[in-house]
């Protein structure tokens, strides 16, 4: 839709083709929830994925991919826009869009998460309600200004939230404010802009509408040229003669003039002006794809590609042990990562980031992270075993840095053979880990025949790895114990496991006497591999056509089998025989089967509560589910590529099963309920209160048929635990400065029962945390508020990750686990307006010194056949966390 009155020549090139590529589409709501109450509205995640997805579309078609053919326009005109198909496109058929899928899914969530955290959602200078335009404007380009400090300080998750807080705050312009009214169809020329003028506004003795006592009502503006928005609730109170915000949970709008004007919804039971939501969309739509591609010339392709993920390939991120014993554990190492680097390098699968954390007794540390191949090889080359030599070290606290600096969704490697001196930090590090969805994989050459080596200050217990195996097995990893000769051989888990492979269950999860292992192979599977380690005496494998294979070395009938002292691998030979196979395991004491296989089908979850009353009804998200509060399981399916097959059907995935751990027993099944178009794969789960135990942690797996009819499964990679109370801890709205003070937020909710909890604090060294909040007794459905304050040293260090916790602990004994609620900040470059402020004769945002270049960006959005916005209900993909257990704000 045009602009009134304005000539196509005088558009300019980006926004005549943003427009005339912009097909009518039906903010608005938060996320998929809300359309139960407004069908056919288009949610705040609708439009940051449609912008995102645009915005990729358009990087990939600029920038060709090496080795390929270029990316075509036409072949995506009319489609529905997939971010599945766009890499199918761009990387070549089978690699995943999967943590590009979850980083959109952190933006999207921290989009919508604005009109539900009690830091945002009554704020009226983050939704630009109330006529605070120009405070509105000066938040949204401060959050866009922290989007790119946290970027190009390498923290992306931060980068993330930042961003989806901005777009959230830009959207709502188009919906709370009269703009549309005013006759304009195309963004604010200004918004983005703070040394240009917003336009004539109201002031506060303007009256700007008249009343209205029917739901819809579009005639209610005055007729005035002034730009003003809507009073929503007591705070600030509504002067005479303003409009209200609107809909039946704001409480202004039944005090004259009566009725409002926003735009959210197409329900007028929500939004009074909803006869303008689908112009209001499509003009938000175009600013949020501009914000974007101002953000993309800002960071270079690089820095926003990594930003949003937009790669197939995993992190590589190593935690060594560097004392004396660990000389060839750290060579085994090198070699692994110099063959990564070689095999991979100019490849879609070359590592998006490398992180490397050396440690020992008493030190761990610093962490060093890079998006450089060499730079990461040098400093790996330049770390040698020397000095220390006794046992336990100070393994935890290096993961926890490493988890820190890590991109979700990675594998985490830990070469040690001592066991670790700070295992008080075990729960912390497996929420962390957990919270971060990284997977740890644990290579322990302890040998206690050894008599060289390490020293022992005491005699140590047997169970003193304990601590490994509880992170590994809350993170999705594992634990390999092996010996210096096999090292080298044992560390090709690292370079198998960044091929992406998944995890296929194991019924029993563990290896179980007298009992066989099954698993489930289906026709999209390749790549199959086995690994058996530990007090093994024999295994052999059958396959479902009854043919089987023992534990001998060399090629089998199955595939080949490789033995590293007790360290068994066999690889499959392809294709797999679909069906039921079956491993039988003779040990003498602890043995471990794992099998992993390769496949573009996955999927990412998340969890959710219903939030039906107030102005914003959705779906508030968490990453674990809370006891005692509707959970509704969201899942996203990856790899439904429709041009990989054309014409036969999609994988379908009819339900999902709840097995407790570790033994496996099946708790339950829930039906899955499609959501929008079959090829987006998006899937909920009503989960009944009585599967969910916080002393009982879970497992999710996904069962369904694929297009032949055949049976398919799937596993989520980490185990999920319920936790008894929600934890919210938000903080400053903009980043730290050095030596200042900064006031926290903390929330804590039951809603399972009493509570009687002791709380803790904790922040990263040299920083220091008070709280004015130690205990809490909290009945069914009640909540208790603390403050926190943080003390930002003078030396704090510029771009430095400073992480917050909060530890909620029964003070009763018991099989609950402890609640952790994380907050990650950023500390500010000293002089942060020197370095971001435009100059002041630009005209462009205060974001860097260089003025803008909005690049053409041409939207591909799906049209009302196809399951447009406004038929095609969907939600923002899981990936790292915008919620633990509570909220990392």
């Amino acid at each position: 839709m045009l602009p009134t009155g304005v000539p196509l020549a005088h558009l300019g090139p980006s926004v005549l083709l943003l427009v005339l590529l912009l097909p009518p589409t039906p903010a608005f709501f938060p996320n998929i929830w809300s359309l139960l109450a407004a069908p056919g509205s288009v949610t705040h995640q609708d439009l940051t994925e449609e912008a995102v997805l645009n915005v990729t579309l358009q990087l990939f078609l600029e920038r060709p991919p090496p080795g390929r053919q270029p990316v075509r326009w036409e072949d995506f005109q009319g489609r529905t826009l997939l971010a599945d198909d766009l890499f199918a496109s761009y990387f070549g058929p089978g690699f995943s869009s999967r943590r590009f899928r979850a980083a959109l899914g952190e933006v999207s969530r921290a989009n919508a998460a604005q009109d539900f955290l009690p830091t945002s959602r009554n704020n009226p200078d983050l939704h630009f309600d109330a006529e605070r335009l120009g405070p509105g404007r000066t938040r949204l380009v401060g959050a866009l200004r922290e989007a790119l400090v946290a970027a190009r300080a390498q923290d992306y998750t931060l980068a993330r939230q930042s961003l989806g807080a901005a777009l959230h705050a830009l959207q709502d312009f188009y919906s709370h404010s009269n703009w549309l009214e005013l006759g304009q169809r195309q963004p604010h020329p200004h918004l983005l802009w703070p040394r240009q003028g917003l336009g004539d506004l109201a002031g506060v003795e303007d009256p700007t509408c008249s009343d209205c006592q029917e739901l819809s009502c579009p005639g209610n503006l005055l007729g005035s040229t002034l730009l003003t928005s809507g009073y929503f609730g007591s705070s600030p109170p509504k002067p005479p003669g303003k409009c209200s915000h609107g809909g039946r949970f704001d409480r202004s709008s039944s005090q004259p003039p009566r009725g409002g004007i926003n735009k959210d919804s197409t329900d007028p039971g929500f939004s009074p002006h909803h006869t303008l939501h689908l112009p209001a969309a499509e003009v938000a739509l175009v600013a949020s794809v501009q914000a974007l591609s101002l953000l993309r010339s800002r960071l270079g392709d690089g820095a926003f590609s990594r930003l949003l993920d937009i790669s197939p390939a995993a992190s590589l991120s190593f935690v060594l042990d560097t004392t004396g014993s660990m000389g060839e554990e750290i060579r085994a190492a090198k070699i692994q990562a110099r063959h990564i680097v070689e095999q991979r390098r100019g490849g879609p699968m070359e590592p998006a980031r490398y992180v490397l954390v050396p440690f020992h007794d008493p030190g761990f540390g610093p962490v060093f992270t890079t998006t450089d191949p060499d730079s990461f090889w040098q400093q790996l080359n330049e770390i040698h075993a020397l000095g220390g030599g006794d046992e336990p070290e100070m393994c935890l606290s290096a993961l926890e840095l490493a988890l820190l600096h890590t991109p979700p969704l990675s594998d985490i490697f830990v070469f040690t053979d001592a066991s670790p001196k700070d295992a008080f930090l075990t729960e912390k590090v497996e929420s962390l880990a957990r919270e971060r969805r990284c997977r740890v994989t644990f290579l322990v050459t302890e040998d206690p025949s050894r008599s060289h080596g390490r020293a022992r200050r005491e005699a140590l217990s047997p169970l003193r790895f304990e601590p490994y195996e509880v992170v590994a097995l809350a993170s999705g990893g594992e634990v390999i114990f092996t010996k210096d000769q096999h090292i080298r051989d044992v560390a090709a888990v690292v370079g198998d496991s960044m091929a992406d492979l998944v995890t296929l269950p194991l019924e029993p999860p563990v290896v179980v006497p007298g009992r066989p292992l099954l698993f489930s192979v289906d026709g999209l599977l390749r790549r199959v591999t086995i690994r058996v380690h530990g007090d093994v005496r024999s295994f052999w494998i059958r396959n479902p056509a009854g043919v089987s294979q023992g534990q001998e070395e060399g090629q089998g009938s199955l595939g080949h089998t490789r033995r590293f002292g007790q360290f068994w691998t066999v690889t499959v030979n392809d294709p797999p025989e679909a069906g039921t196979w079956e491993i039988r395991v003779l040990a003498e004491g602890t043995a471990r089967v794992r099998v992993q296989a390769q496949t573009s089908l996955d999927f990412l979850f998340h969890f959710g509560t219903p939030i039906e009353e107030g102005p914003h009804p959705g779906l508030y998200p968490l990453t674990q589910p809370v006891a005692g509060l509707r959970m509704q399981l969201l899942v996203e399916v990856t790899g439904l590529d429709p041009r990989s097959s054309p014409g036969e059907p999609l994988p379908r995935f009819s339900h999902v099963v709840l097995r407790g751990l570790p033994q496996g027993a099946e708790l339950g099944r829930v039906p899955l309920e499609p959501r929008g178009a079959p090829q987006r794969g998006l899937l909920t789960a009503a989960l009944p209160p009585a599967l969910l135990s916080p002393s009982r942690p879970f497992s999710l797996e996904l069962a369904g048929r694929d297009g032949a009819g055949r049976r398919l499964l799937r596993a989520a990679p980490q185990p999920c635990t319920v936790v008894p109370v929600l934890l919210e801890l938000s903080g400053p709205p903009s980043l730290l400065a050095p030596g200042s003070q900064v006031p926290l937020s903390l929330r804590i909710a039951s809603f399972s029962g009493p509570q009687d909890l002791d709380l803790r604090t904790s922040v990263t060294s040299s920083f220091a945390l008070t709280s004015n909040l130690s205990r809490v007794r909290l009945q069914q459905n009640e909540s208790a508020w603390g403050r926190l304050w943080l003390e930002v040293p003078a030396s704090a260090a510029a771009d430095s990750v400073v992480l917050v916790t909060v530890t909620a602990t029964g003070r009763e004994a018991g099989p609950v686990p402890p609640t952790h609620a994380f907050l990650r900040l950023l500390v500010l470059a000293s002089a942060p307006q020197e370095q971001l402020a435009a100059p002041a004769h630009s005209s462009g945002p205060v974001l860097t010194r260089a003025s803008p270049t909005l690049r053409p960006s041409p939207l591909v959005t799906p049209g009302r056949a196809g399951g447009g916005l406004a038929g095609n209900p969907r939600w923002g993909t899981v990936g790292a966390v915008l919620l633990l257990l509570g909220l990392a704000s």
